[in-house]
C-alpha cells in the first residue's frame, strides 16, 4: 500500500515544496512581528503540503500524455505506468481536502480563500497549451503562498505583502523559464507554448535575467516597506549572489548545470531570506519587548 504513496510523492517531487514554504514563513513571521503561534505555524506547514501535492499531482494528471512523448519525462511515474491514474485522482483530492481543511482550522477568511487558492494553483496546468505567459502563471501559484500565510497569521491582507508576493511570482517565473530551455525543442514540435520556444534561448535568459532584476526591486520594496534591519539586507544581498551565480552558469548552448541553477540555488535563496528576516524580525521583538 506503501509503494504508490511513496511513487506518487517521488512524482511530484515533494521536497521542492521547499521553494514557497521559506516564504510563507516569512511572511508568517512578517505578519506577527514575532513568532507566530506554534499551532499556526503547524497548520501553515499543513496548508502548503496539501496545496503543493494537489497542485503538481494534478499537473502529472494534466500533463501524462504530454510526459509520455517527452524522453526527458517519460520515466515519470505516471506515463511509466507505475502508478494508476485513480489512485493519483483520489491523492490530488485528498491533498486539496488537506488545504481546505488546515484553512478550517486557521481563521474564516482563510477558509473563504482557500477554494480560489486551489483554482490558482490547478488552473496553472492547462496554461501551457495557450500561452507562453505559463511561467507567469507558475509564478503567481506560487505568490498564493506568502499571501496565505499573512492571511492566516493577521485574517487580513496588508497590502505590503503584495510585495512578496510579486517577489515570489517574479523569481518563479524567472528561474521557470530556464528550467524550460531543455524542453524548447519538444514543446515547439507539440505545439506547446512556452516563452523560450516562442523567442528563443537567448532572448529567454534575458527575460529571465528582467524578472530577476524585478524581484530584487520587489524584495527591497518589501523590506522598506516593513522597516527591516540590517540582517534582512544581508540575506537580501545573499540572495542577488545567489541568483547572479544561477544565470551565469546557464548558457543557451551549455545545460549542463541547470539542475544545479534551479534547484540548489533556489532552494538556498529561499531558506537564506526567510532565515535572515526572521531573524531580524525576532531581534527587533526582543529589543522592542
Amino acid at each position: 500500500m506503501l509503494r504508490p504513496v511513496i511513487l506518487t510523492l517521488e512524482m511530484i517531487k515533494i521536497q521542492h515544496t521547499l521553494f514557497a514554504l521559506p516564504f510563507a514563513f516569512l511572511a508568517a513571521f512578517t505578519s506577527a512581528g514575532a513568532m507566530p503561534a506554534g499551532w499556526t505555524i503547524f497548520w501553515i506547514v499543513v496548508a502548503m503540503t496539501g496545496a503543493r501535492s494537489a497542485a503538481m499531482a494534478f499537473n502529472r494528471l494534466v500533463d501524462a500524455p504530454i510526459d509520455a512523448k517527452n524522453p526527458r519525462t517519460a520515466g515519470r511515474a505516471l506515463p511509466a505506468g507505475l502508478v494508476s491514474r485513480g489512485f493519483v485522482i483520489v491523492f490530488t483530492i485528498v491533498s486539496a481536502a488537506l488545504l481546505l481543511f488546515a484553512a478550517w482550522q486557521l481563521n474564516p477568511l482563510a477558509f473563504a480563500l482557500a477554494p480560489l487558492a486551489l483554482l490558482i494553483i490547478l488552473g496553472y496546468s492547462f496554461t501551457k497549451r495557450f500561452t507562453s505567459l505559463s511561467h507567469i502563471f507558475l509564478g503567481l501559484a506560487l505568490a498564493v503562498a506568502p499571501i496565505g500565510a499573512a492571511v492566516a497569521v493577521e485574517a487580513r491582507i496588508d497590502p505590503r505583502m503584495w510585495f512578496l508576493a510579486g517577489a515570489v511570482l517574479t523569481w518563479t517565473a524567472g528561474f521557470d523559464i530556464l528550467y524550460s530551455l531543455q524542453d524548447l525543442k519538444f514543446d515547439r514540435s507539440e505545439g506547446l507554448y512556452s516563452i523560450p520556444s516562442r523567442i528563443g534561448a537567448s532572448n529567454a535568459l534575458v527575460v529571465s535575467r528582467v524578472l530577476h532584476a524585478a524581484t530584487v526591486g520587489l524584495l527591497a520594496a518589501f523590506g522598506l516597506a516593513y522597516g527591516f534591519g540590517p540582517l534582512y539586507w544581508t540575506g537580501l544581498a545573499a540572495g542577488i549572489g545567489l541568483l547572479l551565480w544561477q544565470h551565469s552558469i546557464v548558457a543557451p548552448e551549455d545545460l549542463s548545470r541547470l539542475d544545479a541553477a534551479f534547484f540548489t540555488a533556489n532552494g538556498v535563496l529561499a531558506i537564506v531570506l526567510f532565515v535572515f528576516g526572521a531573524c531580524d524580525i525576532l531581534i527587533r521583538a526582543g529589543g522592542a519587548g
